[in-house]
């Protein structure tokens, strides 16, 4: 399995380099289209190898995607802490009930209760 892992991430090392030599042309990001950058005064502009935005939008894309499904869970995640804190109460209670049991038989009985 730890090879198939490596040949997979050797590969895609491989994919993601070709993509970089095909892609190092130079292109213009711009903040704002130029119509709303010349009303608004913002006139942001940046160079960049092309590769460089792919990868750029990958990463921004991945890290969107891991922020939004950890926003999703938190109900499943605040569901299970409840209900680990309802099973921790209701154990302590049965530990409880079974020691005032134990204080109402005979000490005899208890203690064979105990043993068994």
């Amino acid at each position: 399995m730890r090879y198939i892992r490596y040949a997979f991430l050797g590969a895609l090392g491989a994919a993601l380099i070709s993509v970089a030599l095909a892609n190092r042309d130079l292109v213009t990001l711009t903040l704002l289209p130029q119509a709303l950058s010349d009303l608004a005064g913002l006139n942001h502009s940046i160079e960049m190898p092309l590769f460089l935005v792919i990868l750029g939008a990958i990463v921004v894309g991945l890290l969107v995607g891991f922020v939004w499904e950890w926003m999703r869970e938190h109900r499943m995640r605040s569901d299970k802490t409840k209900a680990e804190r309802e099973l921790h109460q209701t154990k302590r209670e049965v530990r409880r009930l079974k020691g005032r049991e134990a204080e109402k038989k005979d000490e005899v009985l208890a203690l064979l209760d105990e043993a068994s």
